[in-house]
């Protein structure tokens, strides 16, 4: 049954396999940096991001001796600022004590930072040809359809069996291909909502299809709803000129620049709570800006204030914010500011 069911998948892959850059010449670097930038984001949002980052870093060399914070502006949008950290500090690591050439093997490659068990099998398979399994998202939703795995996502249970099942499967020698065939079909026609059963080429064999129960696969549990956390930013100008500030080397948003902001408790007394903190150092005044964002653990809401006054951070041009890298919301103020402007 395995090697029916990886036949009918690798049919499949020939016959639609998508034109990539990083598939079409597999080079490990780019390999690499593909694998982790579509980590938590859609193959068509991050191709652009890939192909600037690219132009830019076009090797392990140039990527190793840039500084932090053209990383971080370069992968601005991207979402999850560690995945560029661990890109550069990575690089400079293989750089310094690999010769530039990337680990081949998978637990080679999981002594870098930011690579776990399904970069690591990627980056081997695609790269090197190393017969090693890689599960993502969409590999866990074709293996939890196609054997009926019960256990819920997240759980070290349905982790195990999902593994040692596209293990099971693996073809010898045909583990890239294979690997790219079941994130695709994820990716594709066994989505999470109205999967195409009709046109899947393991239809025959999906437990779950047999069962009707294709969309109660895999089992999820109950999402909480994300809290909402309240904040409160200021704009001081100084001529054409505001001041911004870089956050800490650690936690959210690490080493990113932002507007001064507190974490208010009463959103209907934003102005109050911000006199409150930096009073008599900062006068608010007029509210200009309602912003929300949601991140991995809770939902930001921001009120954003025009003010006088001054602060520790460091004043730049408005037509210079775009040199700092941004979190999305701040970003978003450095835009309106920059339209105000004309």
């Amino acid at each position: 049954m395995s090697k029916k069911i990886a036949d009918a998948l690798l049919s499949w892959y020939a016959a639609r396999r998508r034109s990539l850059p990083w598939r079409d010449q597999p080079e490990p670097y780019a390999v690499w940096v593909a694998e982790v930038m579509a980590q938590q984001t859609r193959l068509e949002s991050m191709l652009p991001y890939y192909e600037r980052w690219m132009a830019r870093f076009p090797n392990m060399q140039t990527l190793a001796a840039a500084s932090e914070q053209e990383v971080l502006t370069l992968w601005e949008g991207l979402g999850y600022y560690s995945r560029a950290r661990n890109l550069h500090r990575a690089a400079q690591i293989v750089v310094r004590e690999y010769g530039s050439w990337l680990p081949e093997s998978v637990a080679g490659l999981m002594k870098l930072p930011g690579i776990g068990r399904y970069t690591a099998g990627a980056i081997a398979s695609l790269a090197f040809g190393v017969d090693a399994a890689a599960v993502d998202g969409n590999a866990v939703r074709v293996l939890t359809r196609v054997f009926n795995l019960e256990d819920s996502v997240g759980s070290s249970a349905l982790g195990k069996q999902v593994w040692a099942r596209a293990e099971a499967l693996l073809p010898e020698g045909q583990a890239a291909d294979f690997n790219q065939a079941l994130m695709d079909l994820g990716a594709g026609l066994c989505a999470p909502r109205n999967p195409d059963c009709a046109h899947c080429p393991l239809r025959d064999y999906c437990e779950a299809y047999a069962l009707g129960i294709q969309e109660q696969r895999p089992v999820r549990a109950a999402r909480q709803a994300l809290p909402q956390r309240d904040f409160a930013a200021v704009v001081l100008e100084r001529g054409d000129a505001v001041l911004i500030r870089q956050r800490p080397s650690e936690g959210l948003l690490a080493n990113l620049w932002e507007f001064p902001n507190v974490e208010i408790h009463n959103p209907k007394r934003g102005k109050a709570e911000l006199r409150r903190e930096w009073s008599p150092e900062v006068e608010p005044r007029k509210r200009i800006q309602v912003l929300e964002h949601s991140y991995s653990h809770f939902r930001a809401r921001l009120q954003v204030y025009r003010a006088q006054g001054v602060l520790p951070g460091e004043w730049v041009p408005v037509a210079e914010l775009e040199r700092y890298p941004m979190g999305k919301l701040d970003r978003q103020i450095a835009e309106g500011l920059r339209d105000a402007l004309g």
